[in-house]
């Protein structure tokens, strides 16, 4: 039972980060002046957090069968999405190339707010998990009285 909240926990920091990543996306959603590349400024790129389970699913298995899995997920590294840049037509902007095209972050609003309330939804049904784990020792320490 204890392992449940190992579970949990690691859930709700992976689910944390990301929802700071997603953060910082929406933060830096007109950022055309990120970082340096070649001399010319680029505008911010859009990252994403890439999880995965503590232990290899064959692993989990034969500890499961032994009632020891711990489980869990853990966070592997944050990525760049290398989507293009989007282009707008702006000459008036202290960006604009010759054309008069600026190039900003791909990042999308929109996209950004559905896996911020996918990574919201998944942290709350994590602390759900917890406190039921939590009132289930509650109620065993209560009948060993």
């Amino acid at each position: 039972m204890f392992q449940s909240f190992n579970v949990s926990a690691s859930a709700l920091t992976a689910q944390r980060l990301r929802m700071d990543v997603i953060s910082a996306n929406m933060a830096n959603v007109d950022t055309t002046r990120a970082k340096m590349v070649d001399g010319k400024w680029q505008p911010y790129r859009r990252k994403m957090v890439v999880m995965q389970p503590n232990e290899s699913f064959s692993s989990f298995l034969n500890q499961a069968m032994n009632e020891r899995s711990t489980g869990g997920v853990k966070v592997t590294k944050i990525i760049e999405d290398q989507t293009p840049f989007k282009l707008v037509y702006d000459p008036s902007h202290p960006d604009a190339d010759e054309n008069g095209y600026v190039q900003l972050p791909n990042v999308d609003p929109l996209k950004e707010m559905v896996d911020l309330m996918s990574a919201t939804r998944s942290y709350e049904a994590n602390v759900t998990v917890l406190n039921a784990t939590k009132g289930m020792l509650m109620k065993a320490l209560e009948i060993g009285k």
